[in-house]
């Protein structure tokens, strides 16, 4: 069969006539071919497989275009961007691997070699790209039969693939999850008898397939296979330790590993914001540390929000993810997320209303999304309960926020003004004024306006022994 519409191109058409013209021979390959033959939308990055020197015919198509070109030369690897694509070109190689790193020694290799070398069978096939044979799909491995049948399967001794460099135990699963395939058996065996090896890898590289895995369509799919296959105790073993049903005098609480998977699912289908899963992930952490058990009322996790949200630096540290707005964002929502769904059991009042919406700033939609994905139940008549209680606390989220204008809002006094009206230096007195005028448009005492909060200035200043002389 030729597959010449799949490589049936403008850049790639230009990039064949290069390569006739200079006689060599170039092989589109990867997920650029995985994807067309599944007719999943194609991204614009392309890998180039060249026999002969990479790099060189590389530069003979930046040359042509008239384009810059990055040269990787320890990877062996050269990169152009045009038109919107990405295109990396890499001459055939074979691969050998130490036992203390995943990078590999190069060697010029043939096709063959180059195809063998690569992690599952359905991104070792190579579509001819030029010569009388155009279009012409090579496949050493079988992976067409393992693309049509949803298999991930290595192309040489999964022993041999997962030891060299065990990212690829990562990447196993995260395709799984991406394309909804299941992993060979022999090969799953191996990836739990090296899971351990997953420590040479770095945590930069171990991130981002984490970050892939939870932002694919069913995460959970990805995050079950991870703790399957023991990878989740060694990287996350705080959502390790989420697993099991505790049992005492007829009294059970829910297993709350697969009620964070089911939260990370739904809340999937509302949002693509990766740190809002992570959010959906780690918000529950805080429970084992905090769970108690009262023959009154059973199992309870006190606290577990203000727990998990300490706990969530650890994890970012360790993972070597983002410690900036990012970090700042997620322990925010996992601390605060409980906050609505006391508000929808409960008559809430406008000063709670505001609270929650002054602490959340602008992540309070996030929040509410969390809160409803957070709604596993089965039963329909509660599931339809919940929902409406939160369209119920949504909707006072609004009529405050339209009224009290109190989202990420600073008291109307500041600092300098209070030391001018009572002719004062910096002193403590200052932060309790601007500190009791806060809590009195929180509380809903005076109103979020300039002249109630000048006027409550004037009467705290006072009651501090302050004067305006």
């Amino acid at each position: 069969m030729n597959y010449k519409k799949i490589i049936k191109s403008d850049i790639l058409d230009t990039i064949s006539k290069i390569a006739d013209e200079n006689r060599y021979e170039i092989f589109v390959v990867g997920g650029y071919v995985r994807d067309s033959i599944l007719k999943k939308k194609v991204k614009k990055d392309i890998d180039i497989l060249v026999l002969g020197n990479g790099i060189e015919f590389a530069n003979l198509v930046a040359l042509n275009l008239k384009i810059k070109i990055q040269v990787f030369k320890n990877f062996g690897t050269a990169m152009i961007k045009t038109k919107g694509f990405q295109i990396e070109f890499v001459g055939a190689r074979k691969e050998s691997y130490s036992e203390s790193s995943r990078n590999p020694k190069i060697k010029k290799g043939t096709l063959s070699d180059d195809l063998s070398r690569r992690d599952f069978t359905i991104n070792a096939l190579a579509i001819r790209l030029n010569g009388k044979e155009k279009g012409e799909l090579i496949d050493n491995h079988n992976g067409l039969k393992d693309l049509n049948s949803n298999i991930l399967k290595t192309p040489k001794e999964p022993i041999k693939t997962f030891h060299d460099d065990p990212l690829r135990m990562l990447r196993a699963i995260r395709f799984s999850s991406q394309l909804n395939f299941e992993i060979d058996k022999n090969d799953f065996e191996c990836i739990k008898n090296e899971s351990e090896r997953i420590k040479i890898i770095s945590m930069e590289r171990i991130n981002d397939e984490l970050n892939k895995i939870l932002i694919s369509p069913k995460p959970s799919i990805g995050l079950n296979l991870l703790d399957k296959a023991g990878l989740l105790k060694i990287l996350i073993p705080e959502i390790s330790s989420l697993h099991g049903i505790e049992e005492v005098e007829g009294k059970k609480h829910k297993d709350n590993f697969y009620h964070t998977l089911q939260v990370l699912d739904n809340i999937s289908e509302n949002t693509n914001n990766v740190w809002l899963r992570w959010v959906a992930l780690l918000h529950d952490i805080g429970k084992p540390k905090t769970k108690r058990f009262s023959k009154k009322n059973g199992w309870s996790f006190h606290g577990h929000e203000f727990v998990g949200s300490k706990m969530v630096n650890n994890i970012f540290k360790r993972l070597k993810l983002p410690l900036n707005e990012t970090l700042k964002y997620v322990k925010k929502l996992v601390l605060l997320s409980s906050r609505p769904i006391v508000l929808s059991l409960d008559d809430t009042t406008d000063s709670a209303v505001r609270r929650l919406v002054y602490d959340s700033g602008n992540d309070i939609d996030d929040l509410m999304t969390l809160c409803e994905a957070d709604i596993t139940t089965k039963n329909k008549f509660l599931k339809d309960k919940y929902l409406n209680n939160f369209k119920i606390v949504r909707e006072k989220i609004k009529v405050v926020e339209e009224r009290d204008r109190v989202r990420n809002f600073q008291p109307p006094i500041n600092g300098e003004e209070i030391m001018n009206y009572f002719n004062i230096k910096p002193c403590k007195e200052i932060g309790q004024i601007k500190n009791f005028i806060k809590e009195s448009i929180l509380n809903g005492d005076i109103e979020n306006s300039y002249k109630q909060a000048y006027n409550l200035m004037i009467e705290k200043g006072r009651e501090l022994g302050l004067k305006n002389d």
